[in-house]
């Protein structure tokens, strides 16, 4: 049994995030909250979404694993306005059902068995850290994009820089230590990033989030960020773009 009551903009927040990697997501439902491991297909980016059961607005289940296509759960969402309520629904071996309002949508679940477990977050000791402000990394990342497809972060003791580049192009953003939360780096480090799995992920963040980012020398990107006033919380990991010549 299943009985959980959220808002329309918490269901969209949890799927516009989820959607960046893959279509298809098992979402495990426990007492305590709602957790999301996926990877995509190509072994480049992973999430963990993990949402405590505080953030929704009812919340009755037994532990339950339920595998969804996202982009159907999707449609019954744009058809509602930020705080209307849908309420869901499920039973061992029936439909999951979502009602918004008049409209009652029935989906069928996934085959659990057809689809990958799970990832295990990968264990990194990352060298350098900064912790800013998530709307100034998405605007940075979106003039990224307007330039090319990768970007480099590069990282010392008094600066995080984020540079991108094409035939004739080039963007150059760079944020010092005090303007930041927190840098942390004790030798300086260059790393590059593929932006169509991260530009997408920077659109999630408000003018008042802030993100803590931690790379090193052509190692894997790790992001964290939270949501639903420390509800919801997001691991984010990317693989570099290792290249023998900048």
């Amino acid at each position: 049994m299943l009985n959980v009551t959220a808002r329309q903009d918490l269901i969209s927040k949890i799927l516009d995030t989820l959607m960046i990697v893959v279509e298809d997501a098992r979402f495990d439902f426990d007492e305590d909250g709602l957790t999301v491991r996926i990877v995509d297909p190509s072994h480049v980016a992973m999430i963990k979404l993990t949402v405590d059961a505080a953030a929704f607005d009812g919340w009755e289940l037994d532990a339950k694993k339920i595998g969804l296509e996202m982009k159907k759960v999707r449609e019954v969402t744009t058809l509602g306005a930020s705080g209307d309520l849908i309420e869901i629904s499920h039973e061992d071996g029936g439909d999951f059902t979502m009602s918004l309002g008049k409209i009652v949508r029935n989906l069928r679940p996934l085959d659990n068995a057809t689809m990958s477990s799970p990832p295990s977050l990968p264990k990194l000791d990352l060298p350098c850290k900064v912790v800013m402000n998530g709307a100034e990394l998405g605007q940075a990342l979106k003039a990224s994009k307007q330039v090319n497809d990768l970007v480099y972060f590069s990282i010392d003791k008094s600066s995080f820089k984020i540079h991108v580049r094409n035939n004739t192009d080039s963007a150059n953003i760079s944020f010092d230590k005090d303007e930041m939360e927190e840098l942390v780096c004790d030798n300086p480090a260059r790393s590059q990033y593929s932006l169509t799995y991260l530009e997408p992920l920077c659109r999630r963040f408000g003018p008042t989030d802030n993100v803590t980012i931690q790379f090193g020398e052509n190692l894997p990107l790790a992001m964290n960020f939270t949501f639903e006033n420390g509800a919801g919380e997001v691991d984010y990991f990317l693989a570099p773009r290792v290249e023998s010549d900048y």
